[in-house]
């Protein structure tokens, strides 16, 4: 006899219901277009998910996509309201006195000035009080400037609160790694697969990001401590600090007088990830667990709705108090059991192969894995401890891809009976190891048309079937470049942001420089005088790295030992390290204008 799958019941119409709740308006078309005219966000492009599930896609995903797919103006309680369904996150508003608060400002210029926009129509002109950013992940701090041009009144004097080290946060997330991490998110959240059916259908978190303006305003207001508190237009905030949870730095929100919680991204109504498929620093579920179980006694007791930067909210003593334990517990048992098995000698891989969840939480749908997932959150629990490294001394020095491909493809007799063993493995169900011997093929002969256009088709296969909506993007978008002639390259200069410090460019520009080309030059040092900075910089380039130091403007050291000096201001410097512009560098700059240009050219920069 089979043993019963255990799982959410279909029937169970809460999420829908509480999706719904609150509904104050929506738009007859959500489409967001740019100043151009083009579309940066159309919610309407999944209509289709209203329909029956089809073949193509697992029907818990389906029925996420279903909920995640609303939008419009819903007021969560007494003077706070959200606008969900305009980009992939949502933007809360919270009523003072005299205006609003907007916590967390979507992804995007044009999604935040049209969510802002749309919450007035409905409830009145009001002016923004201040705006905060919850955690340091671009869809909640993205869209920015597109509430501050429209915030009414001196933009130079609204508060924007965020968790201390947020900036940091940022810079190294989306600058250290940002051009691998893009190519990765191309595939993570599915960005060139066609909508529909039988390509893109959301992506677990929301339906998709906008395309639109991203721009990061620095906060002038830190939250430091867990007990912190702010009264802004007569509204009384309490916030709790939760690091190393679903980002770096991270913040949750309690408004006392209305009874409210914000939980960020501390709990959704889905898994999250412990570790990302596009690339980040793995997150501490432990500390995760800590953190919620700290929320639970601070506030959860206290709340009579918690709300998030995605999804619906949750109302009702018991099922907040229920939600949050489930999600405590949800990111405590992943961590304690991967810990317990790996200190037994277990690699990730075994631990994901075996692990799975208490019975109690199969049963719930925000413990779905839509976004997260059980397997890849293990790994990236036994990474975060035993490194990449299995223990396995096989495993610790292995041909690259291409020439394992190579070998394996060899011993089984070339790639037509390997190809031809992988459709045996098709027709037995077992698309895993199929892939895996297809991938040998594709890896050993790139030009393999058979073995590349069979790997798609089992790739594509896996994808309809995932219920995470990310290993179906990363699937479906991988089986679509096995379709196209070459595949795409990643950008390779990292972007750096006009309004950061002269050291985040720096740091960016280190990053950048070709090592072994530059281990053929030296630059004895490079002094560059920025007036309305009040610094002065001296850039050396030894043995391939750039190393920069500074120190009071003008003190740094005398232009008879520099190669070159030059005086520029703060933004003829970024024009000049993140453009290649050196018109302001050669009116004031004494020695040789060649170091630098070398040192812009090993960067590739010019």
């Amino acid at each position: 006899m089979s043993t019963p799958i255990i799982q959410p019941s279909f029937r169970d119409e809460a999420d829908f219901i509480n999706a719904d709740r609150g509904l104050v308006a929506s738009l007859d078309t959500c489409v967001i277009k740019n100043e151009a005219g083009h579309n940066v966000w159309n919610n309407e492009d999944y209509n289709f998910v209203n329909e029956d599930c089809p073949s193509t896609v697992n029907p818990k995903l389906w029925r996420q996509g279903q909920l995640t797919r609303k939008h419009g103006l819903f007021e969560v309680t007494k003077g706070v309201y959200q606008v969900r369904g305009f980009d992939i996150s949502n933007m809360t508003l919270v009523e003072g006195k005299t205006g609003v608060i907007v916590l967390d400002v979507l992804a995007s210029t044009e999604c935040a000035a049209a969510a802002l926009e749309f919450y007035r129509a409905h409830r009145g002109p009001r002016s923004v009080q201040a705006v905060l950013y919850s955690h340091s992940h671009y869809d909640h701090f993205g869209g920015a400037q597109g509430v501050l041009s429209a915030a009414g009144g001196d933009q130079g004097e609204i508060p924007i609160i965020a968790p201390a080290g947020f900036m940091d946060a940022v810079l190294k997330e989306n600058i250290v790694a940002g051009p691998a991490m893009r190519r990765r998110a191309v595939f993570m959240f599915g960005g060139s697969l066609p909508i529909g059916p039988d390509g893109h259908v959301g992506c677990g978190l929301g339906m998709a990001a906008s395309s639109g303006t991203t721009r990061i305003v620095p906060p002038n207001d830190s939250i430091n401590d867990t007990g912190e508190e702010r009264i802004i237009d007569g509204v009384k905030m309490v916030f709790q600090m939760v690091p190393e949870t679903e980002a770096p730095c991270e913040i949750n929100v309690f408004f006392p007088d209305q009874r409210a919680l914000y939980i960020a991204e501390c709990a959704t109504h889905t898994m999250h990830n412990v570790i990302t498929l596009r690339g980040a620093q793995v997150r501490d579920a432990k500390k995760w667990s800590k953190h919620l179980d700290e929320t639970l006694d601070l506030y959860g007791f206290d709340s009579d709705v918690v709300f998030s930067g995605h999804h619906w909210p949750t109302w009702g003593h018991e099922n907040i108090v229920r939600f949050i334990s489930d999600q405590r517990d949800l990111y405590g048992y992943m961590h304690d059991q991967t810990v317990r098995l790996m200190n037994q000698g277990m690699t990730g891989v075994e631990i994901a192969e075996q692990l799975e969840l208490p019975s109690a939480l199969k049963q719930e749908w925000y413990a779905g894995e839509f976004y997260g997932c059980l397997s890849q959150n293990v790994k990236g629990i036994y990474q975060r401890y035993m490194t990449w490294f299995d223990g396995n001394p096989a495993n610790m020095w292995k041909h690259p891809p291409k020439e394992e491909g190579k070998r394996y493809v060899e011993c089984m007799g070339g790639a037509d009976a390997v190809i031809e063993k992988a459709k045996e493995f098709v027709n037995r169900d077992d698309l895993r190891f199929a892939a895996t011997l297809l991938d040998h093929v594709v890896a050993a002969e790139p030009g393999n048309e058979q073995g590349r256009q069979k790997l798609a088709s089992v790739y594509q296969q896996l994808g309809f079937g995932a219920e995470n909506a990310v290993w179906r993007n990363f699937y479906l978008t991988a089986a679509q470049e096995l379709g196209s002639e070459t595949q795409g390259a990643a950008q390779s200069v990292i972007a750096m942001n006009p309004q950061s410090t002269v050291e985040d460019w720096l740091d960016a520009l280190s990053l950048q420089i070709d090592g072994p080309k530059a281990c053929e030059i030296s630059v004895q040092a490079i002094v560059i005088d920025i007036p309305d900075d009040q610094t002065t910089w001296t850039l050396t380039l030894r043995n391939g790295t750039l190393t920069y130091r500074s120190r009071p403007f003008g003190t740094a050291l005398s232009s008879s030992f520099a190669d070159l000096r030059l005086t520029v201001s703060k933004s003829e410097m970024y024009d000049m390290i993140a453009k290649g512009n050196l018109d302001a560098a050669k009116e004031t700059g004494k020695g040789e204008m060649q170091t630098l240009i070398t040192l812009l050219e090993v960067s590739n920069i010019i």
